[in-house]
């Protein structure tokens, strides 16, 4: 015979459960269990990792936050002037070409100005920078009726925004 005791999931005490957290030992069902690398967890306490982590690796200054929003406004500027002058002169699907690569300088000349520091606020600022950037020449062709520009500088902001984002993150995405 089978003595061990019926656990009870902790946040649902009506589920009877088998499975544990690996770091408290707390009874979980499988709604409040969390997979991670190292076996199940509970919510509490992958979350409390999550906030360790963010607070141990952010080792950004203030100033980077300035950084984060700016250079890759003016770097996003460039490009898309860039896409706007591609678009008019010769054809439209060179910006699906280069757009990536855009993406890529934005993250390397950003990344070399925030000497590689990171905080969670740095990712969405410099996503925020992009948009930023593109914003005065979207504007203007909205205003002048530049449809067809307009359509290619959002499709550029499609593709580099969450370049930019993941990538100065620190996600490979494959």
């Amino acid at each position: 015979m089978n003595d061990l005791p019926i656990l009870t999931c902790a946040n649902h005490p009506d589920v009877e459960t088998s499975l544990r957290c690996n770091r408290c030992g707390k009874p979980i069902c499988a709604k409040c269990a969390v997979r991670t690398p190292t076996g199940y967890r509970c919510k509490e306490c992958v979350r409390a990792h999550q906030q360790s982590f963010d607070s141990a690796f952010s080792n950004a200054h203030w100033y980077d936050h300035l950084i984060a929003l700016l250079v890759p406004a003016a770097l996003s500027l460039v490009v898309s002037i860039g896409v706007a002058f591609l678009t008019l002169f010769v054809w439209g699907l060179i910006v699906l070409i280069l757009a990536p690569s855009a993406g890529e300088l934005i993250v390397r000349l950003t990344q070399a100005a925030l000497h590689r520091r990171r905080s969670r606020t740095i990712y969405r600022l410099a996503a925020a920078g992009v948009v930023l950037g593109a914003l005065p020449v979207s504007l203007f062709m909205l205003i002048t009726g530049g449809w067809f520009i307009l359509i290619w500088e959002i499709l550029y902001l499609v593709i580099a925004v969450p370049l930019v984002y993941y990538r100065i993150s620190g996600i490979r995405l494959s």
